[in-house]
């Protein structure tokens, strides 16, 4: 009986010693479980794409409209920029004519070299047309221009024809001036205008993560 109690008392003791090597474990799996889903990640948010020209309008007080056809030839646009990393998934356009070749410009403010060129059919006139392209990424507070070379535009202004104050938020982007240059050359305007904006063009802009 000796032999059996001994046997008894040895297995009682390993029982003993294996339960807070149980309890460790238990609470290790429990903490990894849960550190596991504290690290779940979430799906990226998709953002909606913005059009700012409107706002753009809205901010300088630029409501009064004159249609400009076959007037000369010039390289014009807006120089902006991005409060938010984002993209540019396709630009806009409405002229007061048709015109089967209107090169758009997208630029680099800082370097005045050429991001992108697009050829748009604008197929009617007075008619709003949107050419999707390959995404253009854009930095956050870098300045960009886009331009159009376009002898046909609308001419919008105040009504008693001041100066719009600069720079002008229209959502996630700032536009900074309006510039101009004479000619049909894809050639960065240096002449700046702050009485009113030669267009109507602009971009979709969608900010991403």
């Amino acid at each position: 009986m000796k032999h059996l109690e001994d046997f008894l008392d040895l297995r009682f003791l390993s029982l003993k010693s294996l339960v807070p090597v149980l309890l460790l474990t238990s609470m290790f799996s429990i903490t990894s479980c849960s550190k596991d889903d504290d690290e779940q990640v979430s799906p990226p948010v998709t953002y909606m794409e913005e059009n700012p020209l409107a706002k753009y309008y809205e901010n300088t007080g630029f409501t009064t409209v004159t249609n400009f056809v076959n007037s000369g030839d010039y390289e014009f646009g807006l120089v902006f920029s991005p409060s938010v990393k984002g993209k540019i998934n396709s630009i806009t356009v409405k002229i007061p004519d048709s015109n089967p070749n209107l090169r758009i410009t997208i630029w680099d403010y800082t370097t005045k070299t050429v991001l992108r060129s697009e050829i748009v059919n604008v197929s009617a006139s007075n008619t709003l047309i949107t050419k999707n392209i390959s995404e253009l990424s854009l930095e956050k507070d870098k300045k960009y221009m886009i331009t159009m070379n376009s002898n046909d535009w609308y001419k919008k202004s105040k009504s008693n024809n001041s100066n719009a104050t600069y720079p002008v938020a229209a959502g996630n982007i700032q536009f900074w001036e309006y510039r101009w240059l004479s000619g049909t050359a894809q050639t960065f305007p240096t002449n700046i205008s702050s009485d009113y904006n030669a267009g109507d063009l602009s971009f979709n802009f969608q900010q991403v993560n």
